[in-house]
C-alpha cells in the first residue's frame, strides 16, 4: 500500500472517529435536555397540585374553628411566618414535608433563605400542604405538619422544619405518620 493511500485511510479513520465523538456529545446533550425538561414538568405539576390543593380546601363540614399556633397569620389559608415582619420582601412557600420536590427546593435554597431572613431582608410565609397524603395515601404529611405547628407554638418552627426535610423518608414510605 502506498503512503498516499495509507494517509487517506488514516484520515478517513480520524474523520469517522471525530464524527462518532460528535454524535456521542449530541446524544449526551439530548439526554440532559430531556432530564431537565422532565424535572421542570414535575415541578410545574407539583406547583399546580399545590395551588389546586390550596384552593380546594373549602370544606365546611367541620363546624368548629381550628386553633392556630402562636404567631401564625389568621386567614383563609393560615401561614407560619419566619423572619422579621417588616422585611421588605416576602416569600410565600406552599410545601408538603413528604414531597421530594419540596425537599429539593429546601436543600437547594435553604441557606440563602435563612441568610436573607436573618439579615431582615426576607420574611417567608410557610403554608403547609398534605398533597402526598392525598396522592400516595397515609397520614405522614398531616402528622409532620401538625408537629411543625407544635414547634411553632414553642417558637422553634424553622429548626423543626429543617430537621423534617433533613430526615425526609422516600415518598412511598409514610414514616412521618408515626407520631414518635
Amino acid at each position: 500500500m502506498s503512503q498516499n493511500n495509507q494517509d487517506k485511510k488514516n484520515s478517513a479513520r480520524e474523520r469517522l472517529q471525530a464524527q462518532r465523538e460528535k454524535e456521542k456529545e449530541r446524544e449526551r446533550r439530548n439526554r440532559q435536555l430531556k432530564v431537565a425538561g422532565a424535572v421542570v414538568v414535575v415541578l410545574a405539576i407539583a406547583g399546580g397540585i399545590g395551588v389546586w390543593a390550596a384552593s380546594s380546601g373549602d370544606d365546611d363540614s367541620g363546624s368548629s374553628k381550628v386553633a392556630l399556633p402562636k404567631g401564625t397569620q389568621d386567614s383563609d389559608k393560615p401561614a407560619v411566618p419566619v423572619g422579621k415582619k417588616e422585611a421588605p420582601s416576602t416569600l410565600t412557600v406552599w410545601e408538603d414535608f413528604r414531597c421530594p420536590a419540596c425537599a429539593q427546593f429546601e436543600k437547594g435554597f435553604r441557606g440563602a433563605v435563612h441568610e436573607l431572613e436573618d439579615a431582615g431582608q426576607l420574611k417567608t410565609d410557610y403554608h403547609l400542604a398534605t398533597i402526598i397524603d392525598g396522592s400516595m395515601g397515609g397520614k405522614g404529611s398531616v402528622t409532620a405538619a401538625n408537629a411543625a405547628l407544635c414547634a411553632q407554638d414553642a417558637g422553634r418552627f424553622r429548626e423543626y422544619h429543617d430537621v423534617l426535610y433533613e430526615n425526609q423518608p422516600p415518598e412511598q414510605q409514610d414514616r412521618f405518620s408515626d407520631k414518635k
